[in-house]
């Protein structure tokens, strides 16, 4: 008789969410977290429109050239610094101690920030936010991925880092700057005020961050498989019970899922990241489409928006601030329809579409810029703004909402950390690099500039259809097997008998007339250890 084959979804909650406490709980719980990618969005946005802010301008004596770059990498640069570091502490005091640490940190650069005199101590803050900064990016996102309920895992994951949050912080900081221009004209309040708001973010994540439990995947890790039990119990099984058919398959396949990977890969350092042929196809993808987010021209308007307006004519401080503004509230349109369809269309499909919209608007806004400073078309330059905002919706139907999605999908545990630090290493030395060289690069050959991100998005449009795998409607564990091979993907993908995804023959929930509800079973303990051969934390140890 043939072993019946499990999957999760057998065993979650069907109704809607907010109607189960323990999940709703949950996810208000995780918001806490997603005020890290909260805090990075603010302060790229921030610095933005700080540089449309005459009393920015005049305070700091009109920074431009490679002195403006190195103002815009100083944060990236912070974050090169910290990230090396940051998944070690992730790994060794939890996800919830790196994100104290980098709160902290981030606390210190933000109020120098708000009240340097020098921009040599400008410089200095911008430095600092970025390297605690490095922890709190580090540890969230792998807070979220492993602590989220099973089938929100991928939405929720998908709000991280210029997403829904991110994006909303985005739109707030180009509307403060807006209002504090209004309210304190060119005085160093116009600049100080948005500054000193980036400090509410920090000082929220240190007063509640241990009110929110750990990651059950770090805890098991640790050997603490009790407190996993209970953290699981009490955040997916509404109501604690540690028997809970859901509670033990996901222990089941979290300790499974670390013994391949403890068995198919050995050390702690990096190297292991590129230790077998599925870790390296794993970061070469992570690495590529890291560089990509950040060299497809967005660059231009994330950071130096007040250049690229002035070069198709547009002056007036209020109708540059104005413009942002709108634009940031339609990046967290293009980012909500981003979440609402990346399921639908899958993974590659959408990256796909992303990349020919992207190529397609870029392309005519490199042609109306030509136009404009050529000739003075006053025509193509009122067509770049609008090109800029459908560039952007491209932009933001992939980019933004899948990039650490599809990161922490494709990693498995035991290099989670590590190969998200790679990937966040990457992004930033692509950011700090592309800081550096775009304002340089604007004053000296103007809109020919725009040609080389022409020619590199079609380099993306490429790669995207090679190398993108779709991993739509697979857990964690089943996405990372799909890189490894036959082994790992018969431990975890195929269920068979030798893997911890066998449960007993517990009626399914939809046969069931509590269907949606928490289910008990009257099974055993020691009948769930015979099916799988491993004892389950709560059961026995």
């Amino acid at each position: 008789m043939p072993v019946p084959q499990w999957t999760i979804t057998d065993f979650t909650y069907r109704e809607s969410w907010w109607k189960n406490r323990a999940i709703l709980i949950l996810n208000i719980c995780l918001i806490l977290p997603l005020l890290s990618s909260t805090l990075n969005g603010f302060d790229s946005s921030m610095m933005n429109n700080l540089q449309i802010l005459p009393g920015w301008q005049e305070y700091f004596h009109k920074p431009h050239g490679m002195k403006l770059g190195l103002i815009n990498s100083a944060h990236s640069i912070g974050i090169l610094s910290g990230t090396p570091f940051s998944p070690y502490v992730s790994d060794l005091l939890g996800r919830r101690a790196a994100m104290f640490i980098g709160a902290a940190v981030m606390l210190a650069g933000v109020l120098t920030q708000a009240s340097c005199t020098t921009i040599q101590v400008f410089l200095g803050a911008r430095v600092l936010i970025g390297l605690g900064m490095a922890f709190s990016i580090n540890a969230a996102p792998l807070l979220i991925s492993e602590l989220s309920y099973p089938t929100h895992v991928r939405k929720i994951i998908s709000e991280i880092r210029r997403h829904t949050f991110d994006l909303l912080t985005c739109l707030s900081a180009a509307w403060i700057c807006l209002g504090s221009y209004d309210g304190s004209g060119t005085s160093a309040w116009s600049w100080r005020v948005p500054s000193f708001v980036q400090a509410a973010i920090p000082i929220i994540q240190m007063s509640l961050i241990w009110f929110i439990p750990e990651s059950p995947r770090f805890l098991m890790a640790k050997g603490l498989e009790s407190q996993a039990a209970r953290v699981l119990a009490r955040c997916h099984a509404n109501g604690g019970d540690e028997r809970n058919p859901l509670v033990a398959f996901e222990l089941a396949q979290i300790r499974h899922a670390l013994n391949l990977e403890r068995e198919y890969a050995s050390g702690k350092s990096y190297l292991r990241c590129f230790s077998t042929p599925g870790n390296r196809q794993r970061m070469f993808t992570i690495i590529w489409i890291a560089v990509f987010s950040q060299w497809s021209g967005n660059g231009l308007v994330s950071y130096y928006f007040n250049t690229v307006l002035d070069k198709v004519g547009i002056t007036q401080t209020r109708t540059k601030a104005a413009i942002n503004g709108g634009l940031q509230i339609f990046n967290l349109a293009s980012a909500l329809v981003g979440v609402m369809v990346v399921d639908k269309l899958g993974r590659r499909k959408t990256f796909l579409i992303s990349n020919i919209g992207m190529l397609t608007a870029f392309s005519m806004w490199t042609v109306t810029t030509a136009l404009f400073s050529q000739s003075g078309n006053v025509a193509a330059a009122r067509a770049t703004v609008p090109l800029i905002f459908i560039y952007f919706f491209f932009y933001d139907l992939a980019y933004t909402s899948m990039l650490v999605l599809y990161t922490l999908e494709i990693l498995p545990y035991n290099i989670r950390a590590k190969g998200f630090a790679i990937m966040n290493i990457v992004l930033y030395s692509t950011n700090a690099f592309n800081s550096l060289v775009n304002p340089v690069a604007l004053e000296t050959i103007g809109w020919k500039y725009y040609l080389f991100y022409c020619g590199w998005l079609i380099l993306e449009l490429l790669f995207a259809m090679v190398y993108i795998i779709d991993t739509r409607a697979r857990t964690l564990e089943e996405t990372a097997a799909l890189f490894d091979g036959v082994k790992v993907r018969r431990g975890i993908m195929e269920r068979t008998d030798e893997t911890a995804m066998n449960l007993p023959p517990y009626p399914r929930l939809q046969d069931s007339p509590e269907a949606g509800q928490t289910w008990r079973s009257s099974a055993s303990p020691s009948h769930f250890e015979a099916q799988t051969g491993e004892s389950v934390v709560g059961f026995a140890r």
